[in-house]
């Protein structure tokens, strides 16, 4: 991997993130096969694809919790893979929200949410509880601030994780398959929840099985399948019209039948 190159040119502007020749393998699976793609300010990106087809790798690459084999990821203008980056500090900028939850079982749910920044020495510990407190709000979760998080619903648990990740006030918000633990009368409450936060114009990536999300809230769908983008474009040019036949045979069931 070259860790010197400069950005080319093509990436200023407003794009937050952009990949550019990104290749993973483990052991002999090329699991991501030079990708290219990039996220603009205020955009919701959603990638859908098969199980196995790279999306989750893809997006562990973004914030180097996959450390590509080949490629770069640039995050305003700086190479993640460079050895000269402070990776940490870059991804205080980077929101993760994991399919799993991953919160903290052995504290309530403002110690989740305040753990972070009061550690790292962002805020004071009243700076950070009043910032949790506002985002537990906003994710219908202010009630529970002081419960016990191994007592909450699967749901509760995922407007949680989203609270803490935003306490770190990112700039971009990755989710990776946010619904697929839930059960699925409570998916809803995080889909809306993801439906609010793309409304106040955060820039997201989304990797998810939802269509009806992925349809209804995206600027841009990209589609993947064996380790390639094989398609994207705008939710309507995807659903309605996919061009390749691997798109249209994942997609069949939401498709109109004329499509």
């Amino acid at each position: 991997m070259d860790l010197h190159t400069q950005q080319p040119a093509a990436t200023s502007g407003e794009h937050v993130i952009v990949v550019e020749g990104l290749k993973k393998s483990f052991g002999a699976h090329e699991v991501l096969r030079s990708i290219d793609f990039h996220v603009d300010r205020g955009e919701v990106v959603t990638i859908i694809g098969a199980s196995g087809s790279g999306k989750s790798t893809l997006l562990r690459c973004l914030n180097l919790l996959e450390e590509p084999d080949a490629g770069h990821v640039w995050f305003h203008g700086r190479d993640l893979t460079s050895e000269d980056v402070d990776v940490n500090r870059l991804r205080r900028s980077i929101g993760m929200v994991f399919q799993s939850f991953n919160l903290f079982a052995n504290k309530n749910v403002l110690d989740n949410c305040t753990i972070a920044p009061v550690k790292l020495k962002l805020m004071s510990k009243r700076e950070a509880e009043a910032t949790a407190l506002g985002h537990l709000e906003q994710v219908g979760m202010a009630d529970f601030a002081s419960a016990d998080v191994t007592r909450l619903s699967g749901g509760q648990k995922q407007r949680v994780a989203i609270a803490r990740a935003l306490c770190m006030n990112p700039e971009i918000m990755l989710f990776d398959e946010p619904t697929s633990a839930l059960d699925p009368e409570i998916v809803g409450e995080v889909l809306n929840v993801m439906h609010d936060l793309a409304q106040s114009g955060m820039t997201m990536v989304v990797v998810t099985h939802e269509m009806a999300f992925a349809k209804g809230v995206s600027d841009r769908v990209i589609f993947m399948d064996d380790g390639v983008i094989l398609e994207e474009g705008s939710p309507r040019q995807l659903f309605s019209h996919p061009v390749h036949d691997r798109t249209r045979a994942f997609l069949s069931r939401y498709l109109d039948d004329r499509a």
